[in-house]
């Protein structure tokens, strides 16, 4: 049996939503983000610097996310990213699409030989 604590590896394209899904929860910076993903995986994902800053970037230049240069805990200026509206909109589809794909593919692996020819 696979323990919570084992590490997963992301299937293509699943940074970005998590991203979002991270950010809707209100303004956060880069290092906070990949915190926040470790935390609500309960431990299982862990995002490396090389792969977050550039999905944020390309989640800025597509304009899914804004940011702006705030203080952060540390007193130290951070950059910290918000969703747009087109962020919001594309994240509700996204999400929407995961939960479909995720139905089918559960049906797949519960289901039998059963009826097959």
């Amino acid at each position: 049996m696979k323990e919570v604590r084992d590490k997963v590896d992301l299937p293509q394209g699943t940074l970005d939503l998590l991203i979002m899904r991270v950010v809707a929860l209100g303004p956060i910076h880069g290092y906070a983000i990949a915190q926040r993903i470790q935390q609500m995986s309960r431990e299982a994902l862990q995002v490396q610097q090389g792969s977050l800053y550039p999905a944020l970037h390309r989640l800025e230049y597509r304009k899914l996310l804004t940011a702006n240069w705030q203080p952060s805990d540390t007193g130290r200026e951070a950059k910290f990213y918000e969703l747009t509206a087109k962020g919001r909109a594309h994240l509700q589809s996204e999400t929407e699409d995961w939960k479909r794909l995720t139905d089918v593919v559960g049906l797949i692996l519960r289901g039998t030989m059963e009826g097959l020819s």
